[in-house]
């Protein structure tokens, strides 16, 4: 038996933060990183509450790749200060975070509802719609995936305007983790004909429009349209869920700190060569399915086969006029340290919940392989 739902109620457009006034509570949480203050962006956000005199607490300790400790204080602050409603404000870490502090918050008193708005000030991570949270450990050096359906935002605000001032290194770091959601969330073993009409449509966008944002990040229209496609990607991975690129690639960040969006970049065509089977000769379901998403991205050849390799050097194309290296050692990561962990990074990632849908099912030794063939020279 299939399912899709949508919990979210999504607003998008320009000055759609506007919205909030519309929005009905009485005292709020607003859980965002330091520079959401530096910059006066959450000035957009208070502004609405100041005058229509809301009371309101800023919790602004958000760090990337946020830690068991930081949710810890943001659930202490949720605790003294008793909101009805959080409002998470920026990038995938300030998302997140709110998502794990409404969870624990609401189980410590059964009684509680908290209504939990987020607003997204990049491009990338889709966590305003969705049920998977990612907190890190550096007790362990580890990133964990959580997931669970009572992390589902109820209202995303999506309004490009947030995202204008954004980096352009950033802006394609998270790029690639939206192209990389679509297409892990179409070859997923839980994919349906509604989570891939959601990675249909953003990852045509991402192929069509990326590039054009990165080099010109105040075009709005287009900004807009990145915007709605990382939600897009958001959908069909909260429902279909990823693979074995974003294990890999939460055990390798939870490692060595590397930003998300670049270890997939990083990863993704050695996953998909993976998953598709591209050395042996027979024609997997998975291949049959890249095939498709690249004939819907305009990519076509003889063969399946060929067809994915064209689809491959593509990214790979993409991704190196993003600056974005070949191989992790090119990151100031020592080679020995890399190789060193490669072991207990793939066990992290064998035990990931982004595992269990991959297309092809996977050993630790499979996982090993693809962390070797991303260093110098190989394994």
């Amino acid at each position: 038996m299939g399912s899709f739902k949508m919990a979210t109620k999504i607003y998008s457009g320009s000055k759609v933060i506007a919205c909030l006034k519309d929005c009905h509570y009485q005292r709020v949480l607003i859980i965002c990183d330091p520079f959401m203050v530096i910059s006066g962006m959450e000035k957009k956000v208070t502004a609405i509450l100041s005058e229509a005199e809301i009371p309101y607490q800023l919790f602004s300790e958000i760090i990337p790749d946020p830690t068991i400790e930081v949710v810890t204080k943001g659930v202490a602050y949720a605790a003294s200060f008793q909101p009805d409603a959080i409002i998470a404000l920026g990038g995938g870490s300030a998302l997140d975070t709110a998502k794990a502090v409404r969870q624990i918050y609401q189980q410590v008193d059964n009684d509680t509802r908290v209504q939990l708005i987020c607003i997204p000030t990049t491009s990338g991570t889709g966590s305003e719609v969705t049920s998977f949270a990612v907190i890190s450990d550096p007790s362990v050096n580890g990133k964990y995936a959580l997931v669970d359906d009572e992390m589902i935002p109820d209202i995303a605000i999506l309004d490009p305007d947030f995202t204008l001032s954004v980096p352009s290194n950033v802006t394609a770091d998270t790029g690639i983790d939206v192209l990389t959601h679509t297409l892990e969330a179409y070859v997923s073993t839980d994919a349906t004909d509604f989570t891939d009409a959601c990675a249909e449509k953003a990852m045509r966008i991402i192929w069509q429009d990326l590039e054009k944002v990165v080099v010109n990040g105040e075009n709005l229209e287009l900004r807009e349209k990145i915007h709605n496609a990382s939600c897009l990607a958001g959908m069909a991975f909260s429902e279909a869920s990823l693979g074995i690129c974003h294990s890999l690639a939460h055990a390798l960040g939870g490692r060595f700190h590397i930003p998300h969006g670049q270890a997939n970049a990083i990863l993704l065509p050695h996953v998909i060569g993976f998953n598709a089977g591209i050395e042996s000769e027979k024609d997997t379901p998975a291949l049959k399915k890249y095939a498709e998403a690249a004939r819907l991205l305009g990519v076509q050849s003889m063969t399946n086969r060929a067809t994915v390799n064209l689809m491959i050097a593509g990214i790979q194309k993409m991704t190196r006029k993003f600056g974005v290296p070949k191989l992790i050692t090119e990151l100031d990561i020592e080679e020995a340290a890399f190789v060193a962990a490669i072991p207990e990074m793939a066990e992290a990632a064998l035990k990931d919940k982004c595992t269990l849908t991959n297309p092809r099912k996977v050993t630790t030794k499979d996982l090993e392989d693809i962390y070797g063939r991303v260093c110098r020279g190989g394994r």
